[in-house]
């Protein structure tokens, strides 16, 4: 089973971490103590939107940033799931970061489709 908590508490502790930040900062800055902070990043804890808004807020990341980065975890976390279950052979995905900056978006009749620039 995918768990939203888990995947959402991996994407915040890399931000904290590509920022060389502590636990102990990040949780003064947004106000929530360091215990459950951590139980966040683990993914022991469901974060609330104002909690998660706080935390974001202490990074200076937007929220949308981060939601999206979880969103592209869980398609391939969803991926992999489907293709275990088909018995397939087995697929490593692991997601790549990408800046906003690389991101662009295009619009086709059916979806919006992310494209990545290499």
């Amino acid at each position: 089973m995918i768990l939203l908590r888990r995947l959402l508490g991996d994407v915040l502790r890399r931000q904290r971490q590509r920022q060389g930040r502590t636990l102990r900062e990040v949780s003064a800055s947004a106000r929530v103590s360091l215990g459950y902070l951590s139980e966040v990043e683990r993914g022991q804890k469901e974060a609330s939107s104002e909690l998660l808004s706080a935390i974001c807020d202490a990074l200076d990341v937007p929220m949308s940033e981060v939601m999206r980065e979880v969103s592209d975890e869980l398609s391939l976390a969803e991926l992999a799931q489907s293709a275990a279950s088909q018995n397939t052979a087995p697929v490593r995905l692991e997601p790549v970061p990408v800046s906003p900056e690389d991101r662009v978006s295009l619009k086709s009749a059916s979806k919006a489709v992310d494209v990545v620039a290499a």
